[in-house]
């Protein structure tokens, strides 16, 4: 897997070499190779100590979600420790000495090392040592994990988190397990799976401005099931601007901008009401943001007599996969204002459209009323399209 997190120090304990891995090793203060003493003798009452592990024996590879655990009876763990040749592997032991705990899965095609040791009451000591082999793995049998926002990315409050996997992730709740969003200040919000290969998170409303967030996909080495496995830890940490929300009303023809909840500028705007390119009702979010773009309808499906094809449209911000977008529209200043006569964008001047831009980025939301053609939750970032309850339906472990 490649990057692969391998993490600190302390590891693992299992039988000898070839031995079986639940195998105990055990010691004993004057034990010898004499038979053990009759059932009367107090000898017999005594429990032997021992090292014993959750691994199965044999020779066969190891998966590599496996997470090794070591326990002593009658002892107690003084050292475990798990070595390969990308370093060793991270674990916890108990306060009590009786377990340990590998910290992270294990790497693909990869050989491990096992050593561990325990003291009985009398300071005799416990060994255990042995050698095991993980699965290999190919890249069509592990799934990446991409991560939205961006790492040290500073986003609107309408931002969702998104990720995104290469191969589809069919036993979505050991994934979501493994999914995390943490943030400061804390608020509440759920993941949403769209489909197998992604997955959102949003909180229950609009982020606080300034808040601070932190993404932990940890699912290296986890089952994403039919035989695919998570390839990488990923940890995303980003931060919430302040809450752009701008508002447009289809019938006034006007786009209301706040900031914080301060209007700071009502801008004339022109947006489609045709029947084929009413421009949708709903809660939108800027996607990505671009100072000139060419907008050719035929990307979108339109052709014949509304095709269109215009070079150099300035300071354009997307709203919708399907192509809606706020832009520029010198072309149409005439209407702005008055009437809706665009192919579903939403149009203003060009001094007003670089206004917007300039201080617009990405996760900014957009409310728009006025029409009778609905927004959806994947047609871009739509998480807003759907109340928290229904959304949070979409999670794996409801």
């Amino acid at each position: 897997m490649s990057s692969r997190r391998l993490v600190g120090a302390s590891a693992l304990v299992l039988a000898s070499l070839a031995l079986a891995a639940c195998d105990a090793g055990s010691a004993m203060p004057g034990s010898s190779d004499e038979p053990s003493a009759s059932a009367s003798s107090p000898e017999a009452d005594v429990a032997e100590a021992s090292v014993r592990t959750n691994l199965p024996g044999g020779t066969a590879p190891l998966p590599v979600d496996k997470v090794v655990k070591v326990s002593a009876s009658e002892a107690r763990l003084t050292t475990v420790e798990v070595t390969s040749a990308g370093g060793p592997l991270d674990g916890t032991l108990s306060n009590d000495g009786s377990t340990w705990t590998a910290g992270d899965r294990l790497e693909p095609g990869t050989d491990y090392t096992l050593r561990a040791v325990a003291e009985t009451a009398e300071g005799d000591p416990v060994r255990r040592t042995a050698k095991f082999t993980t699965q290999a793995l190919t890249l069509d049998e592990q799934t990446y994990p991409s991560v939205a926002p961006l790492a040290g990315e500073t986003v609107g409050v309408g931002m969702p988190v998104i990720v995104s996997f290469d191969l589809p992730v069919t036993d979505r709740a050991a994934f979501e397990r493994h999914m995390t969003v943490t943030s400061s200040p804390q608020q509440r919000g759920s993941w949403h799976w769209l489909s197998d290969n992604e997955a959102h998170w949003r909180p229950a409303k609009y982020w606080k401005p300034g808040t601070e967030v932190s993404v932990d996909v940890d699912i290296n080495g986890v089952a994403a099931g039919n035989g695919i496995y998570g390839q990488e830890d990923r940890v995303v940490d980003f931060e919430v601007g302040d809450a752009h929300v701008y508002k447009v009303n289809m019938k006034t023809y006007q786009m209301k901008v706040l900031s914080n909840g301060k209007l700071l500028r009502t801008i004339p705007i022109t947006t489609g009401e045709q029947p084929a390119f009413t421009t949708r009702t709903g809660t939108k979010v800027i996607i990505e943001k671009f100072d000139s773009k060419t907008m050719n309808s035929e990307t979108v499906g339109i052709t014949g007599e509304d095709a269109y094809n215009i070079d150099n449209v300035q300071w354009a911000m997307r709203l919708t996969y399907s192509g809606e977008f706020i832009h520029a529209a010198p072309w149409s200043t005439g209407s702005q204002g008055y009437a809706n006569v665009s192919h579903g964008c939403t149009g203003m001047s060009t001094a007003d459209a670089g206004w917007l831009y300039d201080m617009t980025r990405r996760g900014d939301v957009v409310e728009y009323t006025g029409s009778d053609k609905p927004m959806t939750l994947d047609n871009g970032y739509g998480d807003w399209n759907a109340s928290f309850a229904d959304y949070a339906k979409g999670s794996a472990l409801r």
